[in-house]
Protein backbone atom coordinates (compact mmCIF):
# COMPACT_ATOMS: atom_id res chain seq x y z
CA UNK A 1 0.00 0.00 0.00
CA UNK A 2 1.60 3.31 -0.88
CA UNK A 3 0.66 7.02 0.54
CA UNK A 4 0.81 8.33 3.92
CA UNK A 5 0.38 6.17 6.98
CA UNK A 6 -0.55 7.50 10.13
CA UNK A 7 0.47 6.81 13.60
CA UNK A 8 -1.59 6.08 16.62
CA UNK A 9 -4.16 4.65 17.17
CA UNK A 10 -6.63 7.93 17.53
CA UNK A 11 -5.64 8.70 14.23
CA UNK A 12 -6.23 5.44 12.41
CA UNK A 13 -9.50 5.31 14.47
CA UNK A 14 -10.63 8.66 13.58
CA UNK A 15 -9.58 7.99 9.69
CA UNK A 16 -11.67 4.65 9.99
CA UNK A 17 -14.36 6.84 11.00
CA UNK A 18 -14.09 9.50 8.42
CA UNK A 19 -14.25 6.63 6.03
CA UNK A 20 -17.52 4.99 7.45
CA UNK A 21 -19.33 8.35 7.50
CA UNK A 22 -18.53 8.78 3.65
CA UNK A 23 -19.90 5.84 2.76
CA UNK A 24 -22.94 6.19 4.55
CA UNK A 25 -23.36 9.80 2.98
CA UNK A 26 -20.81 10.56 -0.14
CA UNK A 27 -21.99 13.70 -0.03
CA UNK A 28 -20.92 14.67 3.44
CA UNK A 29 -18.26 17.41 3.72
CA UNK A 30 -14.60 15.73 4.21
CA UNK A 31 -13.39 18.73 6.12
CA UNK A 32 -16.02 18.90 8.14
CA UNK A 33 -15.90 15.16 9.35
CA UNK A 34 -11.93 15.69 9.76
CA UNK A 35 -13.14 18.95 12.65
CA UNK A 36 -15.61 16.59 14.02
CA UNK A 37 -13.16 13.34 13.98
CA UNK A 38 -10.89 15.61 15.58
CA UNK A 39 -13.14 16.77 18.45
CA UNK A 40 -14.59 12.68 18.90
CA UNK A 41 -11.34 11.11 19.19
CA UNK A 42 -9.17 13.94 20.77
CA UNK A 43 -6.72 14.37 18.49
CA UNK A 44 -3.82 16.73 18.62
CA UNK A 45 -3.34 19.70 16.28
CA UNK A 46 -0.69 17.77 14.46
CA UNK A 47 -3.37 14.66 14.19
CA UNK A 48 -6.10 17.15 13.12
CA UNK A 49 -3.68 18.73 10.87
CA UNK A 50 -2.48 15.17 9.17
CA UNK A 51 -6.22 14.30 9.08
CA UNK A 52 -7.77 17.51 7.32
CA UNK A 53 -4.62 16.77 4.32
CA UNK A 54 -5.39 12.96 4.27
CA UNK A 55 -8.68 13.65 3.81
CA UNK A 56 -8.74 16.30 1.03
CA UNK A 57 -6.15 13.81 -0.40
CA UNK A 58 -8.27 10.88 -0.24
CA UNK A 59 -11.35 12.75 -1.81
CA UNK A 60 -8.95 13.69 -4.90
CA UNK A 61 -8.12 9.88 -5.03
CA UNK A 62 -5.01 10.38 -3.93
CA UNK A 63 -4.37 8.07 -0.60
CA UNK A 64 -5.24 4.78 0.41
CA UNK A 65 -6.95 4.25 3.55
CA UNK A 66 -4.64 2.51 6.72
CA UNK A 67 -5.44 -1.58 7.12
Amino acid sequence: MSGIHPQGDALKKAIQWISEQRKQDTAKNPAALADEAGLRFDLSPRDGEFLLRFVKQEDKGGMDTPS
